[in-house]
């Protein structure tokens, strides 16, 4: 059987990240980095369902900002909240019966290659849980809660968490009934490109706009027929 996709982007603070909320609503060279995130999904054929689940605190004022944007695009505006896995939760009950595999998405990171969502489509039979990762480039120090250093670990031995992440159904209705985080264990990591950062706040927006700059364009399917091409 192929592979259909339920989507389903998140504003609470996605797994080990603390975060102010509602960064996902940051501007991004004029646009919000929810909206950004949300077109990484759209117009892919596997892709049949979009979820975008604001803060309960946060849900008015935003559908009342991009309902209209979110509507038009075929994107279903749910709320939940104050943990990622309560928004799971929400998403469960109105998730698509068609659906074989769920994506969740930090809607505050807009820089997603392209290639690197192909590869995640791709590779989701294979596991029941795949995550993005990417490479640690220095060193890390293990620290106390006051700060001070504990261990110094080498960068070999980790790798950053990035998102989307992809579930089986099966395991993304246990993950939302349950609302208990995944153990490491049970992922798959798919390396991917470093390029792919959060928005913590509004002082990242230069950096994230730099990142969108970097990325490799998506490539476009060649016209079929001289019909096609000139209706472009």
């Amino acid at each position: 059987m192929s592979q259909s996709f339920s989507v389903l982007l998140i504003t609470a603070p996605p797994p080990m990240v603390q975060s102010e909320p509602n960064t996902a609503a940051v501007k991004v060279d004029g646009r919000e980095a929810l909206l950004r995130s949300v077109e990484l999904f759209l117009n892919r054929d596997p892709i049949k369902q979009i979820q975008l689940c604001f803060l309960p605190d946060y849900a008015e004022e935003g559908k009342r900002k991009f309902g209209g944007h979110l509507g038009f695009s075929g994107v279903k505006v749910i709320s939940a909240g104050p943990k990622w896995t309560d928004q799971c939760a929400a998403a469960l009950e109105k998730l698509s019966p068609d659906a074989t595999h769920v994506i969740i998405h930090d809607a505050a990171r807009p820089a997603v290659a392209y290639d690197d969502l192909d590869a995640l489509l791709d590779s989701s039979a294979k596991a029941q849980a795949i995550c993005l990762s990417a490479s640690v480039r220095a060193a890390l120090f293990e620290t106390d809660e006051s700060g001070a250093p504990l261990a110094l670990h080498p960068a070999s031995q980790y790798q950053q968490m990035l998102l989307p992440m992809c579930f089986s159904r099966a395991r993304f209705e246990k993950l939302a009934k349950e609302k208990q985080e995944p153990h490491a264990s049970e992922f798959t990591l798919l390396k991917s490109s470093g390029l792919n950062v959060r928005v913590a706040g509004g002082h990242d927006a230069g950096l994230i706009k730099a990142m969108l700059n970097l990325l490799p364009k998506p490539k476009m399917k060649a016209p079929s027929s001289p019909f096609e091409e000139a209706q472009w």
